[in-house]
């Protein structure tokens, strides 16, 4: 089974999150009437939901430059599968079934107690969301951290954007272990910042957060060393596919806390979330069938700053609140300069050889 073909026209890769989005906000809307029974009340809902959608674009359109970039070495048959199965998995099971969860562990009630929490009791569910804001900012920033260092410390990395750090970045990358080393460095930091309690919290979760990404790395690199034992379906996509789920749901971290600073209610967060994470999928989708990538050369460059800076900020909110939006606009602004390097460089090799072309005529 391969993925069909896709529409060339940009509003074509938007079709399904539009309709996400009109279905969203109606549901959005009738929830603030049945909660309220009141137009206000709906309205306010329904701007929520709007403005949920907003941040969780904004704070992974970075995540949708990494998908693709996984994605296009990927074969159809699991490219199908991560942009249907994922999708599920990214808006039912990272904004319901996680939030749900760290509450069960954190509460230490049953699934059914905790969903009956969020429906009658919000405000203690949120309660118990925000103080498990820590662990899940240390074991999703290390994560992070370690996906923008692996990208960066890559001996084989020749195409630079910032220079002056890639290159010696690319240089040292022959050392073994260099980015474990300077997460962990940087997890000791950070630790001494804290207190008691809370730096013991700290430790344990980034190192989890660690374990996990090089868990990943190795079930990946199992099964890309096994693809000739393989069966066909489960062939150069599986391992891919697990990296791309664990990567969704350390971006999803930041997203799922911060939405209770607008809401406590976590069926309008699941909401919200879930209309921006239809809009990330169409973008990854659009990135791999125009190769985008490709033509905009430090794109993917600025998306991995961006996961760097958001994983220092999320090491950072376990010290002082940082709102959200330096976290969205921060990320969307490094790859818009990113992007515009990217044209800028382009124009200018194609004046170079638009004069090399009038040289050889004059010649």
């Amino acid at each position: 089974m391969t993925r069909p073909a896709m529409p060339q026209n940009a509003t074509g890769y938007f079709k399904w999150a539009f309709i996400v989005t009109i279905v969203g906000l109606v549901l959005g809307a009738w929830v603030g009437w049945q909660a309220t029974g009141t137009l206000s009340g709906m309205a306010t809902v329904f701007f929520i939901c709007a403005v949920l959608a907003v941040l969780e674009i904004s704070l992974s359109f970075d995540n949708a430059i990494v998908n693709a970039n996984k994605l296009k070495d990927m074969t159809p048959v699991w490219q199908h599968r991560f942009l249907t199965w994922g999708i599920v998995i990214a808006v039912f099971g990272m904004r319901i079934v996680f939030p749900l969860l760290i509450v069960v562990i954190a509460a230490n009630i049953g699934p059914i107690e905790a969903l009956v929490l969020a429906a009658k009791n919000p405000a203690e569910y949120a309660r118990i969301m925000t103080d498990a804001h820590l662990p899940i900012a240390a074991f999703g920033g290390t994560f992070l951290m370690m996906v923008g260092l692996t990208y960066f410390f890559d001996h084989e990395k020749d195409v630079h954007w910032i220079a002056f750090i890639e290159k010696h970045m690319s240089r040292f990358a022959t050392i073994k272990g260099i980015e474990i080393a300077f997460v962990l460095c940087l997890i000791l930091l950070f630790s001494n910042l804290l207190e008691g309690e809370e730096a013991t919290t700290f430790v344990y979760s980034a190192i989890y957060g660690l374990l996990t990404f090089l868990a990943v790395e190795v079930v990946g690199g199992l099964l890309d060393a096994s693809q000739q034992t393989m069966s066909a379906a489960a062939k150069g996509g599986l391992g891919a596919f697990i990296y791309l789920e664990v990567l969704d749901a350390s971006f999803s971290f930041d997203g799922v806390i911060g939405a209770f600073a607008l809401t406590q209610n976590l069926f309008i967060i699941a909401i919200g979330l879930g209309i921006g994470a239809m809009y990330v999928r169409s973008m990854t989708i659009m990135l791999v069938d125009k190769g985008t990538l490709a033509e905009y050369r430090y794109l993917e460059h600025g998306a991995f700053y961006a996961i760097l800076i958001l994983s220092v900020i999320m090491y950072c909110q376990t010290l002082v609140h940082i709102p959200e939006v330096i976290t969205g606009l921060g990320g969307a602004g490094l790859i818009g300069i990113s992007l515009w390097s990217s044209i800028r460089h382009n124009r200018l090799e194609q004046q170079e050889e638009e004069r090399r072309e009038r040289a050889v005529e004059h010649v």
